[in-house]
């Protein structure tokens, strides 16, 4: 029997896993951009309110395909049966290709930013490259912890999510005991209201990332459910504190300046240490961000390799360790690549964001498309408030797709294009599995142990 993997992750593994991916350092480095696309505090706070709702509008919808199908590969396995091996295939590519490894360097590049101010034994030297190299070294470090098993894995994301949530209310309280902004003319170049949308939303995103991993979960058709809805839920509240915080210390005209505002909250109570605070605390986000990216994304290589015979060496599952080693070392490879090679931070979530939220669409309606095509499929939960809360989703990402196009074209349409480079290997992947035999459950049945 091949190797498969085992359901070892609780209610708490899973939680601290959506919770330690979504919480990364975009609370840290995007609220001051977000601030500045909208009018005034009320907004502001309705904006972060509304992207914690969308949220969980996509994680019902997950929730019911999760507890229907819980196996390896999340949206990959979702797609393939709703629409055909063809679009989970390329769903997979771009994942491999773009998104994955494009989501860890940029968290990664964040840990280095704020780790070289507290430590940079190359700073004044002749080699220019230290933000690389630790961006680099993160990536090699997190990935060998996952290379010899997800107990490893599991428990580096537990610690590193507890610590940054603790670190978060501690900002919430440094903020409350400050003494109140005043409000203050600046001038401020103003962020149009669809990208700071997609900023919020970015800020959110991680709350799908337990569906990656569904065939690791314990008691898959309770704890899915029950692990996306905690985690959106909890990440929603966290982030209104720390806005309100960051409100009432700064107010609003301070924060949408803000170049560090995090530091600059900090620096209202305790000047002298809050660089040191708040680079320490950016670190512990931004590296627990590039745990949980590397465990969930190597799962969807798996997902494929495990199909389709063009990426067969990914779908390897390691017997002793208990990990997809190959799909685990691919994406450390191309992730070191792009930390090579990326641009701004800015660039590189527009870059991302055309394809990824047209494929958050396709699986959005692939919940009423497998309840039609697969009606007797035991669902043990449903989507609350369907269809309408599926249709509120879809209509984001659909705006979403298309703002993130028309923001910056040639950066959207170069992903788009990489996209539809998947289109001749799938046929290249057809071509060599061409006279196997399969069966109705072949697309998106990664091997799992019985739940």
């Amino acid at each position: 029997m091949e190797p498969a993997p085992r359901r070892q992750l609780t209610l708490l593994d899973s939680v601290c896993l959506i919770v330690g991916i979504m919480v990364g350092a975009g609370i840290y480095q995007m609220a001051p951009d977000i601030a500045r696309g909208t009018s005034g505090a009320a907004g502001l706070l309705a904006l972060w309110l509304a992207g914690g709702l969308l949220s969980l509008c996509g994680a019902l919808g997950y929730a019911e395909l999760a507890s229907a199908y819980p196996q390896a590969g999340g949206d990959y396995a979702y797609l393939s049966r709703a629409y055909g091996r063809w679009a989970g295939f390329l769903f997979g590519w771009i994942q491999l290709a773009i998104v994955r490894p494009g989501d860890i360097a940029v968290m990664a590049f964040a840990f280095a930013t704020y780790a070289r101010p507290i430590h940079d034994p190359l700073a004044g030297g002749p080699f220019p490259y230290s933000q690389q190299v630790y961006a680099a070294a993160a990536v090699i470090l997190l990935t060998a912890i996952h290379i010899v098993g997800v107990r490893q894995g599991k428990w580096t994301q537990n610690v590193l999510t507890i610590a940054k949530v603790v670190g978060l209310a501690a900002i919430v309280a440094v903020g409350i005991s400050a003494p109140p902004g005043t409000s203050t003319a600046r001038t401020i170049e103003p962020l149009p209201a669809s990208l700071a949308l997609i900023l919020v939303l970015f800020t959110f995103g991680g709350w799908n990332e337990m569906v990656y991993v569904a065939a690791e979960v314990v008691n898959p058709r309770r704890n899915m459910v029950r692990a996306l809805v905690l985690g959106t839920v909890s990440v929603t509240v966290l982030y209104l504190l720390v806005n309100g915080a960051f409100l009432y210390a700064l107010d609003h005209g301070g924060l949408a300046a803000s170049h560090a505002v995090a530091a600059d909250l900090m620096a209202t109570v305790f000047p002298a240490k809050a660089p040191a605070v708040v680079s320490a605390l950016v670190c512990i986000s931004a590296l627990g961000a590039v745990n949980g990216l590397i465990f969930t994304g190597a799962r969807i290589s798996y997902a494929v390799g495990a199909d389709h015979r063009i990426f067969g060496p990914l779908g390897q599952w390691h017997g002793r360790r208990g990990t997809p080693v190959r799909a685990l070392l691919l994406q450390a490879a191309v992730s070191i690549v792009l930390i090579a090679t990326l641009g701004s931070f800015l660039n590189a979530i527009v870059y991302t964001a055309a394809p990824v939220y047209l494929f958050y669409l396709a699986t959005s309606l692939a919940v009423i498309v497998l309840r039609g095509k697969d009606p007797h499929r035991e669902r043990p939960y449903r989507t609350w408030g369907y269809p309408v809360t599926t249709a509120v989703f879809s209509l984001t990402c659909a705006f979403l797709a298309y703002s993130a196009v028309v923001y910056k074209p040639w950066i959207a349409l170069t992903a788009l294009g990489i996209l539809l480079a998947g289109v001749p290997l799938y046929a290249v992947s057809l071509l060599l599995s061409r006279g196997s035999v399969t069966g109705p459950e072949t697309p998106g049945s990664s091997p799992t142990t019985p739940s």
